[in-house]
Parts: C-alpha cells; sequence; structure tokens
C-alpha cells in the first residue's frame, strides 16, 4: 500500500498538533512539511503521523506529535537563536529546532542514536546547522550559554546545570515528576545563576532521561 505522506503531515496538523493548542505559525509551518517518516525505522513508517510514541531503539521512543508541537512552541524560537537539544533519538527535533532556530548543539548519550540521527538529517538535506554530539548530558560541560534548551526526555528533578545552559531570558522545556502524572513547563531564565520563573504548560508522560530517573523510596 502506497502512502500519502504528504496528505498524512497535513492531517497531523490539522486534527492533531493544532487542536492542541499549537498555534505558532512558525512552529505550523516546520511540523506541516518536514518529513517526519524518514526519521523513524522502515517496520514504522506508516505509523510515522499516528497520535502515538514510536520505538527508536536502546530504550528511546520518539514523542507523540501533539507533544513535540507544543515543545516548539514553548521554546519561542527566532531565527537568529542558539539551542541546546538534550536527546537527540530520532534528529526529528532537532531538524525542527534547526528550521527555526540559527544553531542547534544536540547531545546524545548512544552513539549508535546519534550516527542514525546524523546519517537521517544529512540524507534528507536538513540540519546543516545541527551538530550532534556524543555525550551524558548531566556530565556535559559545553562551556557556553543558549538561548533555548530543549529537553525531550523527563527528569524527576529538573538538574541545576539545564539553568546554568541559558543566558538571562533563556527558555528552558522539560518535562518534571513522576509518572503517571508528570508535568510540561517552561523555565524562563533570571538575571541570577539559578534564578527562573516557571510555567506549568500540560500534564502528559515520558521515559525518564538516563541518570534522571526518581530515586526509589524503600518503605521499611
Amino acid at each position: 500500500m502506497t502512502i500519502d505522506y504528504a496528505r498524512a503531515r497535513e492531517l497531523m496538523v490539522e486534527q492533531q498538533v493544532r487542536p492542541w493548542d499549537v498555534l505558532d505559525m512558525a512552529v505550523l509551518d516546520v511540523v506541516g512539511r518536514l518529513p517526519r517518516e524518514t526519521f523513524v525505522a522502515e517496520q514504522y513508517r506508516a505509523l510515522a503521523y499516528a497520535d502515538m510514541e514510536l520505538p527508536l531503539g536502546h530504550g528511546a521512543t520518539m514523542m507523540k506529535p501533539v507533544v513535540e508541537g507544543r515543545m516548539l512552541q514553548a521554546l519561542q524560537l527566532q531565527p537568529g537563536d542558539s539551542v541546546l537539544e538534550v536527546g537527540t533519538g530520532s534528529g526529528y527535533i532537532s531538524a525542527c529546532l534547526g528550521a527555526l532556530a540559527r544553531e542547534v548543539v544536540s547531545l546524545e548519550r548512544v552513539p549508535e542514536l546519534a550516527a542514525a540521527a546524523r546519517a537521517r538529517l544529512d540524507a534528507t538535506g536538513l540540519g546543516t546547522n545541527v551538530r550532534i554530539e556524543v555525550a551524558d548530558a548531566l556530565q556535559y560541560e559545553g562551556g557556553r550559554q543558549f538561548d533555548a534548551v530543549c529537553v525531550t526526555a523527563a527528569v524527576a528533578e529538573i538538574p541545576a546545570r539545564f539553568l546554568q545552559w541559558l543566558r538571562p531570558g533563556g527558555r528552558l522545556f522539560v518535562v518534571r515528576g513522576q509518572a503517571p502524572v508528570m508535568e510540561a513547563v517552561r523555565l524562563v531564565k533570571g538575571d541570577t545563576v539559578n534564578a527562573a520563573a516557571t510555567e506549568s504548560l500540560f500534564e502528559t508522560e515520558l521515559g525518564y532521561l538516563h541518570g534522571a530517573e526518581p530515586v526509589p523510596q524503600f518503605l521499611f
């Protein structure tokens, strides 16, 4: 069966992403034209525009399109912005960020995922302004700050280093808490090192960033 991916992409935007309060025209344009199907494994391409997470291997998953849309909108990206992405995954969000901002540095802990994402970006001609680094975000010392930080996996608690990566006025998107009820939030960096205004955006559930899981509770 031949799938009309362009039509599937259009339906994703109109029936999933836009109704979930994604109204930023730049974001809608990007998710409406980037070929999401080329960033998933061959066996899942028929599901590339479905309202569901898709497995990427190595314990990673691709977020639902609605969550991706809300995340991209929350970052309020401008064409001159620099972005740090935590968790490259498939490379799809890296491509979206690259289309919305000036440059993207993307961190991926699993070398195989990083290599596959780079290959997809190169094959599609997308992400020429995306640099993928094989690194553990919880150990990363980049020595610079960004206008936005995009975390594509959940954390039990937001690490202080995430805020330290932001310039004053910079925006951080992250999902925090414990399953099954997690909270997507946007933090806007203040003028001091760890000061930020926090805005709750929506409830969702994501897999945890490696090393950022809840500490086990032992009951006696």
